[in-house]
């Protein structure tokens, strides 16, 4: 990017100062060499979203930016409540994205001798791949009540613990959820989805904990030095998706009669309070709630395996976080408590100490912000601060971010040979697709280390820890 059209307001934190259309100043975290190798269309984004009605200053890009559909992936927009705009190209289209983290009770060492058939059971119990389904199925009311509960209807189910529902975002629901407004071919996608990973970036990564940065904040959180984790990352599958193909037309074609100029068609929004705004809330909020509910159906199944190899396991949930989401949160703006739709799209919340919506146990470290690497690279726990509510909406990175387009991974990496690679490197890889291994091959993304890094110096999270991957279980 032209670095001329930003001041350096401290080591990793850049600001872009309004102009042309842009109504407000943007933000952009990262070291100079992460901010000069963003592309220009990463760029307009940022100020497309600048330039939308009842925007709050400021648009934030995260260190792990790159382009997307509209909003930047990385990218963070905050609204007026009275004012503002809602957009399914803000959110995204694999609406609540995210990732969760277990606990396993387990060492290093207690995976030497297993860890083969460990890989193996849950790549055969654990569904993933495109299109790829499940033994639940889902239709009619049964699919509604899911989409109205989240991760608590999956708990009512039998799919987990009551008290894993106090360490996910909202308490495993969204509120605003209207199955009603949801496109009844996005609920027909969903019908045999439910506890499946999917494909592209999601995965389910068996890791241990490298280091630990903040030996308070990682007590606090229940790890120690050479702890297994769980991780698993996945979304609302194509359910979310066709929520987000069928909206953003709709919003494109109304545009014009609320007044809006839209900057890009990708980027088509709606007012807030208006009937289509609200609509789409309902079906966004139903697509939360079916990625929480996923994500905790596929934890009792992670249970499952372990308790059948490592029964000695005790699988207790360390935090869930969702990505490509808008939620209604109050902030500061100008002195003034104001309540904000805050559209984070591939950018991860991370709520200070303090704050009122953590659990009592995170109260005084913060919340944990759990961070995917790339394949074969490594992940972090990291912890919220008092200063992110100040500068990013208490947002920060949510990955990598990729440096390259997945056609282009295709063509530049072979799969198996990366399969082999890393299994040189002692780390297992599952997969149904050799091409989906290089897809997501390390060199396709960026240096997480350096995002991390960034991310820490900007002053929007702190280090907790890095996770290292044994197995990755992926579509």
């Amino acid at each position: 990017m032209n670095i001329k059209l930003l001041k350096q307001t401290s080591p990793c934190i850049w600001r872009m100062e309004k102009y042309g259309p842009m109504r407000v100043d943007a933000l952009f975290f990262g070291n100079k060499d992460i901010i000069l190798e963003l592309d220009d269309t990463t760029v307009a984004q940022v100020r497309d979203v600048a330039s939308l009605p009842g925007v709050v200053s400021p648009v934030c890009a995260m260190p792990d930016a790159h382009s997307g559909y509209g909003f930047p992936i990385g990218g963070v927009g905050a609204f007026d409540e009275k004012h503002g705009v809602i957009s399914a190209g803000g959110v995204g289209f694999d609406i609540s994205c995210g990732v969760r983290t277990l606990i396993t009770g387990l060492k290093r060492q207690d995976l030497i001798t297993c860890d083969a058939k460990l890989a193996d059971l849950l790549f055969k119990q654990v569904p993933s791949g495109t299109g790829v389904g499940g033994n639940i199925i889902l239709e009619g009311d049964k699919l509604d009540e899911m989409l109205l509960g989240g991760a608590s209807w999956a708990v009512g189910q039998g799919f987990g613990k009551p008290q894993d529902l106090g360490r996910i975002e909202g308490n495993g629901r969204s509120g605003f959820a209207d199955p009603a407004k949801v496109p009844q071919k996005a609920k027909q996608r969903m019908k045999s989805q439910m506890g499946s990973l999917g494909s592209g970036n999601h995965y389910l990564e068996v890791q241990y904990v490298e280091e630990i940065y903040d030996k308070a904040k990682a007590a606090a959180f229940g790890i120690g030095m050479d702890d297994i984790v769980v991780s698993i990352h996945c979304g609302s599958r194509g359910l979310g998706h066709q929520i987000a193909k069928d909206y953003l037309p709709m919003m494109a074609e109304a545009a014009p009669g609320f007044g809006i100029k839209l900057p890009h068609r990708d980027i088509a929004c709606a007012p807030i309070n208006s009937e289509l705004g609200r609509d789409y809330l309902g079906a966004m909020g139903a697509g939360i709630n079916c990625a929480l509910a996923n994500r905790q159906t596929i934890t009792h199944l992670v249970r499952e395996c372990f308790a059948e190899i490592l029964p000695q396991a005790d699988l207790s949930l360390l935090y869930d976080v969702s990505h490509n989401t808008c939620q209604r949160e109050e902030f500061k703006v100008n002195g003034k408590k104001k309540n904000l739709w805050v559209h984070r799209k591939g950018a991860t919340r991370a709520l200070g100490p303090g704050h009122p919506k953590l659990p009592r146990e995170f109260k005084k470290h913060g919340q944990p912000v759990i961070i995917g690497g790339s394949m074969g690279t490594a992940s972090y726990i990291l912890a919220g601060t008092k200063q992110g509510a100040e500068i990013s909406f208490s947002s920060c990175c949510h990955g990598a971010g990729r440096l390259m387009s997945r056609a282009k991974a295709r063509k530049s990496f072979k799969g198996n040979k990366i399969q082999k690679e890393l299994s040189r490197r002692g780390i297992i890889i599952r997969s149904g697709s050799i091409k989906g291994i290089a897809e997501e091959a390390p060199l396709a993304y960026k240096d997480v280390d350096a995002i991390i890094e960034s991310t820490r110096t900007a002053g929007i999270a702190e280090k907790v820890a890095r996770l290292r991957p044994v197995i990755c279980v992926k579509g």
